[in-house]
């Protein structure tokens, strides 16, 4: 009972939200009452165009999460090895770092056209930057001891960032993909909303523009929806391949 007292408060708001429609009456074209959203919420997830923005929405977000996140974790773990190469690349970071991922869009389309591609180099570089520097942070706080034991080993590079590093940086970098997989989530229905007419974003901005508050509010009921399931998710497997870390993270 005590996960589900996060639910007192959202719950009382629909009541109200909904009492006051009743007592009101709702004529807008921008809002619409509860009853009138999850008619239309039942209405979408029985239709298979729904899941298919879902698909093409969660598709794009988990590739550009693979090669964002996979280049920024091996670039940080390098860059953490090699401080003079931090040093010469840190000016040219912290200058990309704060462009709004969204802001590569008319880039993007030229390079790419619209579609999945387009849409998966936004995330990719969305997420790049937030694994590059908590990996290279991860790898800055490598007990001095360990470095003395590949040392002591005479370990090569290669077995030194194999046995040593990952298994060290690992716990702290899963914390990155985790936040890394949210963003990229935010990014993709968001240069779905501006720019590429496919996923849930696409679907969103369209029953905006078409004046259907009530299927506006139920595809962003299931954004969110998503989002928390994506967070769920990542909880869930870091609960079971760090015990201590993940109880912290509840």
């Amino acid at each position: 009972m005590r996960s589900l007292r996060g639910l007192y408060v959202p719950v009382c708001l629909i009541v109200l939200w909904q009492g006051l429609a009743l007592i009101y009456g709702i004529r807008s074209d921008s809002l619409a009452a509860p009853v009138e959203i999850a008619s239309a919420l039942v209405a979408a997830i029985v239709s298979p165009s729904l899941w298919l923005d879902v698909r093409d929405t969660v598709a794009a977000a988990t590739l550009g999460l693979l090669v964002g996140g996979m280049l920024g974790f091996a670039t940080g773990i390098s860059l953490g090895l090699l401080p003079p190469a931090s040093r010469l690349l840190r000016l040219t970071i912290e200058v990309l770092r704060p462009v709004p991922a969204i802001a590569l869009a008319p880039i993007a389309i030229l390079v790419f056209g619209f579609g999945y591609t387009m849409e998966i180099a936004i995330v990719a570089f969305a997420t790049f930057f937030p694994m590059l520097i908590l990996t290279e942070s991860a790898v800055g706080q490598i007990a001095p001891r360990l470095s003395e034991v590949a040392r002591a080993l005479n370990l090569s590079t290669y077995g030194y960032i194999n046995k040593i590093v990952i298994p060290s940086v690992i716990p702290r970098v899963f914390i990155a993909l985790r936040l890394a997989a949210g963003l990229a989530l935010i990014v993709a229905i968001t240069v779905e909303i501006a720019a590429n007419p496919i996923g849930l974003g696409n679907r969103l901005i369209k029953a905006g523009q078409s004046l259907r508050p009530a299927d506006m509010f139920a595809t962003l009921f299931l954004v969110c929806l998503l989002g928390w399931l994506v967070n769920w998710l990542f909880l869930q497997i870091e609960k079971f391949l760090f015990p201590k870390r993940g109880s912290e993270a509840q």
